[in-house]
């Protein structure tokens, strides 16, 4: 008898998109799967779509977030977790596409000691549906890497082992927007799965005008903070458990915070002055005392003049 896999997607007035999604996971070679979809308090027509696929197939659920957690997709994760009744689990969202063998893919790579198989993803334009590029997940150096971005397993990627997800103290942080994925993940990591990886990609994973990266660039202030919670929480975190060289993380996140101010100087953006704050902080740890001159004339520079890139480069 196949082992049960279950599915779990958060969603949030996805009614435009989420078809597509379900009808992927329908059209699977693999038939033992179950899917949880958990709402977080949509307010289009998402309820109307997902009551069809509840009729047309038993093996989905539909779910809304209690009240009493908090708004997200970290506890819309967590939550479907405690209806899973999957030996293994793919946390998935509202907008990819799996390839029609990925479940059955995934499955033949698990052993007896294998915690998670780790698969890659194509990243695809949404309006023109064009390839943009595939992922990197293999790595020598795996917490470093994962930490800077130069491997990502991102959401969906890794179909982990029920019981050593139930191993662990905390799942998704629910407090965590926008890299919720990458704390997670790398937290996991911390607790050294047994791992198998898997050339090829099983997800098409879709960029959009909605989707969370596309914040970044926008300057969307909550979504910013998200993102610097989660790198200083596990600067912490490593600096504790020296799972990684912490001067190269450190240095790396100084440099995020540079290109962050740069664009919010360039922006006008009303949250500069925080952003200006946070950078010489960053600096200051790093006993970066050349870089903290260089950011200050920078600013002051920039404010008088409106020019000036070259010091936050």
């Amino acid at each position: 008898m196949n082992p049960l896999i279950s599915i779990i997607i958060p969603t949030y007035n996805r009614a435009h998109l989420i078809s597509e999604t379900l009808d992927s996971i329908i059209a699977q070679t693999y038939t033992a799967w179950e899917c949880i979809i958990v709402d977080d308090g949509s307010t289009d027509n998402t309820v109307v779509i997902l009551n069809e696929y509840l009729k047309k197939d038993s093996r989905f659920q539909y779910h809304h977030r209690p009240e009493t957690k908090l708004k997200g997709p970290s506890a819309c994760r967590n939550y479907g977790l405690e209806k899973a009744k999957g030996e293994f689990i793919n946390w998935f969202d509202s907008d990819d596409l799996y390839f029609p063998n990925a479940l059955s893919t995934w499955i033949k790579q698990f052993g007896k000691e294998t915690d998670v198989v780790v698969a890659k993803l194509v990243k695809i334009d949404f309006k023109s549906g064009n390839e943009i590029s595939e992922n990197s997940i293999f790595s020598n150096n795996i917490i470093e890497d994962f930490f800077i971005g130069k491997i990502a397993f991102y959401v969906c990627g890794p179909l982990w082992r029920k019981s050593f997800l139930n191993q662990q103290v905390e799942l998704f942080d629910e407090n965590i927007r926008n890299l919720d994925d990458w704390d997670f993940n790398l937290r996991m990591l911390y607790q050294n799965p047994n791992i198998v990886y898997i050339n090829l990609p099983l997800i098409q994973y879709r960029f959009h005008e909605h989707s969370l990266t596309k914040e970044i660039s926008k300057l969307n202030f909550e979504e910013l903070m998200s993102k610097i919670n989660a790198f200083e929480k596990h600067l912490e975190l490593i600096r504790n458990n020296k799972k990684a060289n912490i001067f190269v993380l450190k240095t790396f996140y100084k440099n995020r915070c540079k290109f962050i101010l740069r664009l919010a100087l360039v922006q006008n953006n009303n949250k500069k002055v925080y952003f200006f704050k946070k950078l010489l902080i960053t600096q200051l740890k790093l006993f970066d005392f050349r870089g903290i001159m260089m950011t200050v004339f920078g600013y002051v520079f920039f404010r008088l003049f409106n020019k000036g890139y070259v010091f936050f480069k």
